[in-house]
Parts: C-alpha cells; structure tokens; sequence
C-alpha cells in the first residue's frame, strides 16, 4: 500500500506539470467503500491519470501477467500495487474474475475497462460483460468515468508519451449506477448484456465518443467473427485490463 501511494507522489508533480489535466464529477467516486470505475480506453496512460485525480483512495487494476514476467516492469506494477492477472480466458478469466471480487470484497476501488482493449480508432466499441459479472456478483456501485485527449499523451503504438505541449487531458466521473434490480442474475446473459450495455451508454455520455456496436479489435477497426463470441468471450474481464 505505501509504494502505491509513493508511485503515486513521484509521478503526479511531472504529470501535473506537462498536462492540462481537468476532473469533472470527482465527487461521485464514493470517499469509502468498494465501488468499480469502469471507462473508456484511449491511452496506455489511462491507467495513470484516473488514478491520479483520485484523492486518498486507492485504485486497484488488474495488470496483465506479462507484465509480471521480465524484473524490468514488475517491480514498478507491484510496487504500485497492481495485480497480475492471466488473460487467456476460460479457467483464467474466472480466476480474474475470483482475483476481482477479492479487491471488492476488501471495501476497495477497482479499475476496468469494459472495451477490453484501447480503441484502434478512437470510438468506443462495444463492452464485455466481465464488469457487469463483477457489479452484480459483489454488489457494489459503477462509476463510470470518460477519459478525454489521453490517446493525444501516449497514442496506441507510442512506446513513450509526448511531453508538454500543454495537452488537454479531462477525467469525467458519472453518477454511481446501481444494479441492484438484477440481483442475483449474474449468470443470466441478457441482464449481463443489459448492465454492460447501460454502462457502456454513460461512458459514451462522458467522452462524447462515437459508439460503434462491434468488439474492439486490437489491430484495426474490423469487428470480431460471430463465431468468437462465446460465453467465454463474453465473461472475459479483458484479456489486457490495465493496457495493451
């Protein structure tokens, strides 16, 4: 916990200083209290700036393992806190899934990213039912939060992120939504679809993104084959929920 929050320290003065970072609606982001922030994902760096708005709580993601695997980049990810996570689906997504509502259960804040992976193209693509699962099964409130101008920092591809310039960067928090009205259906497809879709819809609301109702492919705009949307695909957290 204290290297999070010593991560946290070092990199908001430069960020603060090379960015225009504004945060709109930060007072729906309950004070305590387990609550998932789900939102669009433009940026490698999105994964920083909505945890750096965020004031005195700490937001957990669930970093992929690949990460974890070379010394280079796990000190930094465990250092902050992040956990790692398997995003091969199946058996590895429940286990995503089991490591998710752990953090919840624990009265935290959770980080996710409904797409799945950052837009190729800057729309918002249609989400994954891994966060409606998470909200339903723990119980707990969606923030959903529009990130705008972060793919101008660090645009997909960009190994490092543009510095100065005085980019705008603007983090928007939505009311929390609640589903409390689907309890007990979190293995019920359409209440998934119907909570994912809900989501989705105020995440739209905040970045002011162009909706497209296709599965967001990592290397181009073309929508998923019908026949990759299995129930596994459908339950996936994301199988790159910090970043790609």
């Amino acid at each position: 916990m204290v290297g999070y929050w010593l991560v946290k320290g070092v990199l908001k003065p430069p960020l603060l200083a090379a960015y225009d970072i504004k945060t709109e609606g930060l007072e729906n982001v309950p004070k305590k209290g387990a609550a998932i922030i789900a939102a669009n994902h433009l940026s490698f760096l999105d994964s920083f700036f909505i945890p750096l708005v965020v004031k005195r709580r700490k937001v957990t993601y669930l970093a992929k393992a690949d990460y974890f695997k070379s010394w280079k980049t796990a000190w930094f990810f465990k250092t902050a806190g992040q956990i790692s996570c398997e995003r091969e689906g199946g058996k590895k997504s429940e286990q995503s899934l089991e490591i998710a509502l752990d953090v919840l259960k624990d009265g935290n804040l959770l980080g996710i990213y409904p797409e799945g992976t950052r837009s190729p193209d800057g729309r918002l693509y249609r989400g994954r039912t891994g966060v409606a699962r998470l909200a339903l099964a723990a119980k707990v409130p969606v923030i959903p939060c529009g990130l705008v101008g972060t793919e101008a920092v660090m645009p997909k591809g960009r190994k490092l992120p543009k510095m100065g310039g005085n980019i705008e960067v603007r983090v928007r928090f939505g009311k929390p939504l609640d589903f409390s009205r689907f309890e007990g259906r979190e293995q019920d497809r359409f209440a998934l679809r119907s909570v994912t879709d809900e989501i989705v819809y105020e995440i739209m609301q905040l970045s002011g993104q162009r909706y497209v109702d296709e599965y967001a492919s990592k290397t181009s705009s073309e929508p998923m084959p019908e026949s990759a949307r299995s129930l596994d695909e459908e339950i996936d957290l994301s199988d790159e929920i910090l970043a790609g």
